[in-house]
């Protein structure tokens, strides 16, 4: 009888434990047994683990967060971390682990594939980055909750006439801020994958002003200035996997057109409101198809592989290609997005 663990790592994420769901119950059918990892990569380090039961899992699918907890440790930075985690896997009597996460935790994944791990991967994050799947669970429950906010955002601003900044996730990618800049209606759309101009977004605001427009501007956490070296963040300091915590540049945005403008300007950061919160029924479902069809490669030997959405279908591709570079929004999408920006 096989004997799984699954972890979550990185952000927490809504639809990670309907994966969890699915991987206990899926596992239950064919008669193997499934341990959940504490707090990511840190449980394999620490051998922090706790016997997963379909009874303890059932009503899980519409809850928020992850019941395993989750960190940002990599492993690859610890001293004897890959050879701890493989002596790690014996001691804890585990066949296969399903590691649940973004291109830092796959990352890891795939590094330690190499070693020899035993390793599927569920492609996880809200900002839809990763690479060779079309789709990562936990992203339309993020944009969801965006354009509901910038829905109201917008009633806001024009009934004030004022200007108004929403700050949305979105660290390389720009994904959550197109498309719910999009829905909302946002006048304005800012991502990483196309530098700012300072100077033009006060000029736009400006021709807006004279027209007696408000406006609403959506920027991407990530977004960075022309001109300007690096990003806008609060924090320089670099968590394991190499990031500066972001932060920031939603406020600095309305302080710059308010300064340029004199149009009376506000922010409001939507930070880690995208992240929680119960999942879409999209993201239920995908979660739980992900979750299934891992368990399905453990079965079948295929590690060092990704569950991923093709199309309308489930299909397993190379860690190796999934991690190999971030998945940016095409300027096909952005030109369609720049249509309505006046």
């Amino acid at each position: 009888m096989l004997r799984i663990g699954v972890l979550t790592g990185g952000g927490d994420c809504p639809g990670l434990n309907a994966v969890i769901r699915a991987i206990v119950k899926r596992s239950e059918k064919y008669g193997f047994e499934v341990v959940g990892v504490k707090h990511g990569w840190a449980g394999m380090l620490e051998r922090e683990a706790v016997p997963l039961r379909y009874d303890d899992v059932a009503d899980l699918l519409k809850t928020g967060g992850t019941i395993l907890k989750t960190s940002r440790t990599n492993p690859m930075k610890r001293a004897g971390g890959p050879e701890t985690i493989l002596e790690n896997m014996k001691k804890m009597g585990l066949d296969a682990l399903i590691a649940i996460g973004g291109e830092d935790t796959l990352g890891a994944a795939n590094q330690l594939a190499k070693r020899g791990l035993k390793v599927v991967g569920v492609p996880k994050t809200i900002d839809n980055d990763l690479s060779a799947t079309d789709v990562t669970f936990g992203f339309d429950t993020a944009v969801n909750i965006a354009t509901e906010a910038i829905d109201r955002i917008v009633d806001t601003a024009r009934s004030h006439d004022r200007v108004m900044v929403v700050e949305v996730m979105g660290r390389h990618a720009g994904w959550i801020t197109i498309y719910a800049g999009m829905a909302g209606g946002a006048d304005l759309i800012l991502i990483p994958e196309e530098p700012f101009d300072i100077e033009e977004v006060a000029d736009f605001v400006k021709r807006r002003m004279a027209e007696g427009k408000a406006t609403v501007v959506v920027v991407a956490e990530g977004a960075t200035m022309k001109n300007v070296k690096g990003l806008i963040a609060q924090d320089k300091r670099l968590d394991e996997f190499g990031h500066v915590r972001l932060g920031g540049i939603g406020q600095f945005l309305a302080e710059e057109i308010e300064k340029r403008t004199g149009a009376q300007t506000r922010a409001t950061v939507l930070g880690y409101i995208l992240r929680g919160g119960s999942p879409s029924t999209y993201d239920r479902v995908l979660a739980t198809r992900f979750g299934v069809s891992a368990v399905d490669l453990v079965k079948d030997g295929k590690f060092g592989m990704m569950v991923s959405l093709r199309g309308t279908k489930i299909v397993p591709v190379e860690l190796e290609k999934a991690v190999a570079e971030i998945k940016t929004v095409d300027s096909e999408l952005l030109d369609a997005a720049k249509t309505f920006f006046g």
